[in-house]
């Protein structure tokens, strides 16, 4: 039958062929086709003579046709066929599909859906005819029968689409589907029913099967709805990253961890490589995901930035097009995100409306911690980001040339926050990717040697952990490190120590690079900048410490804690100490060579020998031996000279220039310090022998020497010095300056020995009295300092802000003159404490001490480096402070200790104010141990546990009470500086209270109280206790109400803008009063008014997004309305509130100057805002949602309790400042006074135009709301005649005549001189006149 057919399809025509076909019947035919496909013979030729003979014009061929699909589609489907036969079939059906008429191709387009609905598929193959019937069926001209309707052939093919998409899919077939589609033509609401399916059919899948769908989902964006694809993928991965973060962080082990950790990552990995090959084909998808990206970042991350974008972004980066404008977009979230987080701590009105919104750095570090799989398209892009953040938000250079320092508090900035990220970017990075790591150290490395004008310290943090991580690691990558110190002589010191003090555990496992090292530190010593000198003394210094040698003290020997930077590599052998011992010693002979250099190199080398030789004990001999020889050459041997120091050999004069040659107070210093370590620790240690007497010699003779000169030291006078009051101490003269010198050198030796006869004395009277007669020298030296300075910068100033004292001999001075009441040491202390100026100058100095502290975040002297030792003396220094201040109030102390300077109880409590703040910035983890030291302590064994709310609020009370006495003496006995101090101390400890405790409660309840009742006319004492008031009630509530009150005060006190009101005082604060009003008081609130808008205007952009964001549905919107609700309300209530304290100031006589303008500028945010949530009511009016009753009260109150009195104020202010140019500055130079009052009067006027733009703007989107809403916002507000600027004639007239006559009257009074400069004048006058009548 077979070859029939096919001979008739040979002929000519094809009537025969069609008469033959009409007489088989249709089973048979289709056997016919399934034997010839099956045994894979020449079925082509066989379907092709089918179809000649089928003609789709006559009825039955149609028919026979459409059969013959049927079957054939089956037979494909059935899986018997062979590969090529099966395509084979489908080629031929696709050509034929245009012919058929358009009934038939509703009925095959139904077939195929059917069968895809009810999952009869078995292969799919046959769907590649689909989009073919589908195209076909678009083309049909004429209304075709589709179900019960008839439509044309674009409606049919629609309807089709939807029946389809509204079935049910076979999840084998999704990834097929979705590729047909794509040789579809569909319009945009197709491919958005198209991609609504695919979306709802991914969490269906297996996830391997994700990736091809995604690209196939890519490829029909194409088409459109490229939005919608990356929200859906962008979603779908958010969603599934925090079921699987829930999974693993579950308690319980769950038998339903639905997806391995690896095989999802490496899923989203080839997704993010799929979206980012698309967009490089397809730029305009590359900008949808920036926009959609953009978009969220208004409101909540939540939504769209997750790890996965991020991830997906920082591949887009390897983009160029796309490169800067992700960085940007990125840098900007992290920003946002820091400062939202800021603004929230700073908040309780907000951290009690938004829940704690995502961290954006938090899911920076997962997608670090994520790109261990293989993510290498997003390695790149998270380097780059890192050094970005750091470039970006690293501490910026500030005038004097110190960096901003950095608090490891929890105090950051935004910009440190996101400097920080940078830093642990980097490190984490560097840790995963071992690909990577020679290109982040180079980068680091390039970084510290080129900027050397800009602080690197985030830098050289960065090297510092990335070495200590694996010193081992490093060693491949030491070339790169040894480059960087051929540089070494160029840069800055603080730029060497950190970069040394960096790399020292890479120097201990590498020879090679030590070496160098030292070469490179040898040639700076002989360098000819003294920078590079220094940069070489403190890099041996480095070594000194670092390398032990045998036979040392332990560090646990020497209660040293090793800093974090220089970190044990734990590699020394025996062989390996006794190597370093002979490397020790070269290097000292290194150093030697610096003591017949500059001052400076010197300075550094005393500084340094002490934690040398704590660290290198077995180098004590060398190092004393030097200090040794170096003091023989300034030292009087014989015991009868006076002066003992040949002070002279430390001044070097150069022709004209003076200058210090040999710093020998620091000289002194340092062998003091050695020396009494050496006997503490050293002596102890040692067991009797030969070496140990050879040494003691040494000992014995730098002890006799210090004793000799403490002796001959009191016994010289000023004179043996020539350093008496007729001496000269001017800067301008030679001889001055070397005077300047040596009192310098004077005061500072008299403070060593002091420190030194207090170590030896064992209390012993005959030592502090010695001690007292030191500090007398001192003393006088001092005063003569400071007088002849006159009132200049006094040199004694700068003197003491150096102190030699070191802190741990200053905490333990203060404590045996406060705090010591051992019997035997009595009668010997009181030598020490009959000298009131000897105990003011002992709190001096720690006052110096906790200063430096807090500025430079170290201490001078031994042990200054070290954070343990320092925050152990500040302890005990604070215990002392404490204890003197409360015991002995400043009104107890006997007037006659008072007369110069500040009362020691005064000292006492600055001191503490100091020490408060230093702590919580250098040590805010310890200040649980510190505020424990500060107790008493004989409690400390009944103690269970007490937090650190209790121990503040204990302190907290000790400082109410002085504050409660000092307001309640007399007026003349009132000490300003006093309560300011303890206001400053309340704000410190306060920030330790926890803002939910009772204690904060009762501290805020106080103040309030304080601020209530306390009128005292001193606007430092009225700020400080209204600044405190405020950070209180800012941490429990929102201050919108207080400023209310304050607002009624100040309007009450000043008087109204009308004269004719008398206005009722209300007296709610009674610290507000005539005097701190303004401008005290009125700043204070606008400032806090400021902050609340600020609040209130990121509230409103908040709730802008999440509109924006709302779906269409009339579910989601209704869901959406009441989540914003009581943010809503929230917003529309601090609004009202803020717009009644606005009515009052608005309406009170304020002097002209800073209150106006700030009041203006607020006023113009205060309508800005007002703006931005009508705007925001009317992207609410889009959907059904109207505006609630409360915005119209809102909208109401500003029309009559806002908008007119504003008017009235600009009229007041310009009024005001029409009159006040005429000032009485004579005659003379009108022209010059009135040119100066002219230009100030247009710069302080600049803020009304803007207001009255803003108020205008506000009334303009009034009316739209309107509109939108059909509520009648306008009724409430009166427009203004103030703003139709129309010239009132009459009114000009009246000012003109007036003129003229005042005119008349001057040229008559004025000499003939004058007349010129008097006839210029009026034509002033009347332009500013002229003004007033623009009303």
């Amino acid at each position: 039958m077979d070859q029939k057919i096919l001979s008739l399809a040979a002929e000519k025509t094809a009537d025969r062929l069609q008469a033959f076909l009409q007489t088989l019947k249709e089973e048979d035919l289709a056997n016919l086709l399934q034997n010839q496909a099956v045994k894979g013979r020449a079925v082509g030729a066989l379907l092709r003579a089918i179809f000649r003979g089928s003609p789709c014009s006559e009825e039955a061929g149609a028919l026979r046709r459409r059969k013959i699909y049927t079957c054939c589609t089956q037979l494909v489907e059935s899986g018997d066929l062979q590969k090529e036969t099966a395509s084979e079939i489908i080629g031929l059906l696709m050509l034929e599909v245009h012919c058929f008429p358009g009934p038939s191709l509703v009925e095959l387009a139904n077939e195929f859906i059917g069968a895809i609905t009810e999952g009869s598929l078995t292969n799919g193959k046959s769907l590649e005819l689909l989009p073919i019937i589908l195209m076909a069926l678009v083309t049909k001209k004429g209304n075709l029968a589709c179900g019960k309707d008839e439509l044309s052939g674009e409606e049919c093919k629609k309807q089709l689409i939807s029946t389809l998409c509204s079935g049910r899919w076979d999840q084998r077939y999704v990834i097929q589907l979705t590729s047909m589609f794509k040789d579809v033509p569909l319009t945009a609401e197709e491919i958005e029913l198209v991609m609504e399916k695919v979306f709802k059919m991914f969490s269906k899948l297996n996830l391997q099967e994700i990736p091809p769908l995604v690209y196939q989902l890519l490829i029909l964006s194409s088409k459109g709805s490229r939005k919608r694809v990356l929200e859906g993928i962008i979603a779908f991965f958010n969603e599934l990253d925090k079921q699987h973060k829930e999974e693993q962080s579950g308690d319980e082990l769950l038998d339903l961890i639905t997806v391995p950790s690896g095989e999802l990552r490496h899923v989203e990995g080839t997704v993010i490589l799929h979206v980012v090959f698309a967009m490089s084909l397809d730029c305009e998808l590359g900008r949808e995901l920036l926009k959609h990206l953009k978009a969220g970042q208004q409101g909540d991350f939540n939504n769209n930035i997750c790890p996965f974008s991020i991830a997906l972004l920082l591949s887009v980066a390897r983009i160029q097009r796309f490169e800067e404008q992700v960085f940007d977009l990125l840098k900007a979230s992290v920003f946002k995100s820091f400062k939202d987080l800021q603004l929230l701590q700073g908040s309780k009105f907000l951290q009690n409306l938004v829940p704690h919104p995502s961290c954006v750095s938090t899911m920076i570090l997962e997608v670090v911690k994520n790109s261990v799989h293989s993510w290498d398209h997003v390695t790149q892009g998270l380097v780059q980001f890192g050094f970005i953040l750091m470039d970006s938000y690293g501490p910026k250079k500030i005038v004097d040339g110190k960096a901003i320092e950095t608090s490891p508090g929890l105090s950051r900035t935004p910009n440190q926050h996101a400097c920080k990220l940078g830093g642990n970017i980097l490190l984490e990075t560097f840790k995963i990717h071992e690909m990577i790591r020679q290109e982040i150290l180079e980068q680091v490395l390039n970084r510290v040697v080129t900027r050397a004008s800009s602080p690197i310290s985030h830098f050289l943090e960065l090297l510092s952990n990335i070495i200590m991580y694996s010193p081992l690691v490093l060693q491949s990558c030491s070339s790169k490190v040894t480059e960087s110190f051929d540089y070494l002589s160029f840069l800055p010191l603080q730029t060497v120590q950190g970069l040394l003090k960096a790399v020292q555990p890479l120097l201990k496992v590498s020879m090679s690079m030590r070496d160098s090292l030292i070469l490179v530190l040898r040639k700076a010593m002989f360098a000819r900048q003294l920078d590079a000198r220094k940069s070489a003394v403190a890099g041996f210094l480095l070594l000194l410490k670092n390398f032990k040698v045998l036979g040392s003290l332990s560090s646990s020997q020497c209660s040293q804690a090793i800093g974090v930077s220089q970190v044990h590599v734990d590699v020394h052998s025996r062989y390996n100490a006794v190597a370093n011992e002979a490397f020790c010693l070269e290097i000292m002979d290194s150093l030697r060579r610096c003591l017949g250099q500059q001052a400076d190199v010197r300075l550094m080398l005393y500084e340094g020998f002490y934690d040398v030789l704590r660290r290198n004990s077995q180098l004590a001999n060398s190092i004393m031996q030097t200090l040794l020889s170096q003091l023989k050459q300034f030292y009087e041997p014989q015991s009868d000279v006076l002066p003992p120091l040949k002070l002279d050999a430390c001044i070097l004069t150069q022709g004209d220039q003076i200058s210090l040659q040999e710093p020998l107070d620091h000289l002194l210093c340092c062998i003091q310090h050695c020396l009494a370590w050496y006997k503490s620790k050293v002596m102890p240690a040692q067991q009797g022998g030969e070496e140990e007497e050879e040494e003691e010699g040494f000992y014995q003779e730098l002890d006799d020497m210090l004793e000799s000169l403490t002796n001959r030291m009191i016994k010289s006078e000023l004179e043996d010095f020539e350093l008496d009051k007729s001496a000269d101490f001017s800067q301008s003269t030679g001889n001055g300056v070397k005077n300047n010198i040596c009192a310098s050198l004077v005061m500072g030796v008299c403070e060593v020995l002091m420190e030194y006869n207090f170590s030896i004395s064992n209390f012993s009277k005959n030592k502090f009295e010695d001690i007292l007669s030191l500090f007398t020298c001192y003393k006088k030296l001092s005063d003569i300092l400071t007088e002849k300075a006159g009132k200049g910068k006094t040199k004694a100033a700068s003197k003491t802000n150096g102190s030699l004292l070191s802190m741990r001999f200053v905490s333990e001075l203060l404590t045996a003159l406060f705090r010591d009441s051992t019997q035997s040491h009595e009668e010997s202390l009181s030598v020490l404490r009959s000298s009131n100026e000897f105990m003011r100058y002992a709190v001096g100095v720690a006052l110096q001490k906790v200063q430096q502290l807090k500025e430079t975040g170290h201490v001078s002297g031994p042990d200054g480096q070290n954070p343990d030792k320092i925050f152990q003396n500040l302890c005990d220094i604070t215990r002392v402070l404490l204890w003197r201040y409360t015991s002995i109030p400043t009104s107890v102390e006997e007037p006659g200790k008072k007369e110069r300077g500040k009362s020691i109880s005064l000292l006492c409590l600055e001191g503490l104010q100091r020490v408060f703040s230093a702590v919580q910035h250098f040590f805010q983890p310890r200040v649980p141990l510190f505020l424990r030291a500060l107790d008493v302590p004989g409690n400390e064994e009944e103690e269970v546990e007490v937090t650190v709310t209790q121990r503040a609020a204990f302190q907290i009370r000790q400082f109410q009470r002085s504050l409660l006495n000092l307001l309640s003496s007399q007026e003349e006995e009132f000490n300003s500086k006093e309560a300011l101090l303890l206001v400053s101390v309340l704000a410190s400890l306060a920030r330790l209270l926890e803002p939910a405790s009772p204690q904060f409660v009762q501290l805020l309840s106080w103040t309030s109280k304080i601020c209530k009742e306390n009128s005292r006319e001193d606007a430092l004492f009225c700020k400080g206790v209204m600044n405190l008031l405020f950070s209180l009630h800012v941490a429990h509530k929102s201050p919108v109400a207080l400023l209310r009150d304050l607002s009624q005060d100040i309007h009450g006190h000043l008087g109204d803008i009308d004269e004719d009101v008398e206005v009722e005082k209300t007296n709610h604060f009674a610290v507000v009063n005539l005097r701190t009003a303004a401008p005290t008081v009125c700043l204070l609130v606008l400032s806090q008014a400021e902050k609340v808008l600020e609040e209130v205007d990121w509230l409103i952009t908040r709730l802008k997004a999440q509109v924006s964001r709302e779906t269409v549905s009339e579910e989601a919107s209704s869901q959406a309305a009441l989540a914003n609700h009581p943010a809503e309300k929230a917003v529309i209530m601090q609004l009202g509130t803020l717009l009644t304290f606005f009515h009052e100031l608005v309406q009170t006589a304020l002097p002209s100057g800073s209150c106006v303008d700030t009041l203006l500028k607020d006023l113009c945010k205060m309508y800005t805002i007002l703006t931005a949530l009508v705007k925001y009511y009317i992207q609410v009016c889009r959907s059904t949602r109207g505006i609630p009753k409360i915005m119209e009260k809102l909208v109401k109150l500003s029309g009559s309790h806002l908008t007119p009195v504003c008017y009235s104020f600009i009229s007041y202010v310009q009024n005001k400042r029409s009159r006040s140019p005429q000032c009485p500055g004579g005659k003379k130079q009108p022209a010059a006074a009135g040119a100066v009052a002219m230009a100030r009067v247009l710069r302080e006027t600049k803020p009304i135009p803007n207001l009255i733009f803003a108020i205008e703007q506000y009334e303009k989107f009034l009316i739209f709301l309107s509109k939108r809403s059909k509520v009648n916002l306008m009724q409430h507000i009166k427009l203004s005649t103030s703003r139709d600027f129309k010239i009132k004639g009459n009114i000009l007239d009246m000012l003109l005549r007036e003129e003229e006559e005042d005119d008349d009257e001057e040229n008559r009074e004025d000499a003939a001189s004058e007349r010129g400069e008097q006839n210029k004048e009026p034509a002033k006058k009347k332009r500013r006149k002229e003004t007033k009548c623009l009303s």
